[in-house]
């Protein structure tokens, strides 16, 4: 079990182990996160103090609690902000991309697409790499679609 250690002890002598974990609420990219994270003065402490938190998290509901909380937040979502032609995401060559080419159907681009938005314009670039293989930019339109030039 873990040391009793005062007051005094922690302040003087930092937590040297540390323990984060990611919990997901699924594999898509915009599902929400728990990412708990805990201390402790040994390995053993640590691993203990994580089992515990993981333990506590779901016995007290807080993973489910969030889950309901994210949900009502989406669906207070009203609009606004962003591109809603962006669609679903996924992570690939470490980068965030769109899972359907940016959402739209006629696009033959199969490296996934970037977002720049600068204000006055906004366009979808490829991110296949060297750059010399990347596939035509779309350009958004002022219906808020995105084609090439």
């Amino acid at each position: 079990m873990t040391q009793n250690l005062t007051t005094a002890q922690f302040v003087a002598d930092p937590a040297p182990f540390k323990i984060g974990f990611t919990l997901k609420a699924s594999s898509e990219f915009q599902a929400e996160w728990l990412t708990p994270t805990v201390w402790g003065h040994t390995a053993q402490e640590t691993a203990e103090r994580g089992a515990e938190l993981l333990t506590a998290l779901k016995a007290v509901g807080l993973i489910d609690l969030t889950s309901k909380a994210a949900q009502y937040t989406r669906d207070q979502y009203k609009g606004g902000g962003g591109s809603p032609s962006t669609g679903p995401k996924r992570f690939e060559g470490g980068r965030v991309v769109s899972k359907t080419s940016a959402g739209l159907d006629d696009d033959q681009c199969e490296h996934g697409r970037k977002l720049v938005d600068k204000g006055s314009w906004s366009a979808m670039f490829c991110q296949a790499q060297p750059k010399g293989a990347q596939c035509e930019p779309l350009w958004k339109q002022p219906d808020g679609s995105f084609k090439a030039k």
